[in-house]
């Protein structure tokens, strides 16, 4: 074999490795960190849309109290509200808490398939080397 031709394959051989070891681990990542972000954004923009519509209900209640009754009312109601609101928040924190667990543990699932891969790929190297040595 020419030098041209087992330069190329090398070239070839190492292009193929850095995809592996390299590139795609990283593209990998990349998307699992952009999908997190944009699911974590989009509870957070609804929790945010959700709290100020109720921040905006409870201001126009207390923009229709005419009398010391209907002051009353909107006080017991406002135990209700702020149970509500409680709920919602606990909730929306189980949410966020449930998505962190899983990107840790796709994270920890793509880091395994590297090192998997890494290893595979290094025993590969090295039979390819031992080949070469015992060719020469």
């Amino acid at each position: 074999m020419n030098d041209f031709m087992m330069n190329n394959e090398m070239v070839t051989k190492y292009t193929e490795q850095a995809e592996k070891l390299f590139m795609a681990p990283t593209r990998s990542y990349a998307k699992l960190a952009m999908d997190y972000a944009e699911q974590l954004m989009s509870v957070q923009m609804e929790a945010a849309r959700t709290y100020s519509e109720i921040g905006m209900q409870q201001a126009r209640a207390a923009m229709d109290i005419k009398d010391t009754s209907a002051f009353q009312q909107y006080a017991e109601k406002q135990q209700t509200v702020a149970q509500d609101l409680g709920e919602r928040v606990k909730n929306d924190a189980e949410k966020v808490v449930a998505m962190n667990q899983d990107f840790v543990n796709e994270t920890r699932k793509l880091v395994e398939s590297n090192v998997k891969t890494a290893s595979e790929t290094a025993n590969q190297t090295v039979t390819a080397a031992k080949k070469a040595a015992k060719a020469s």
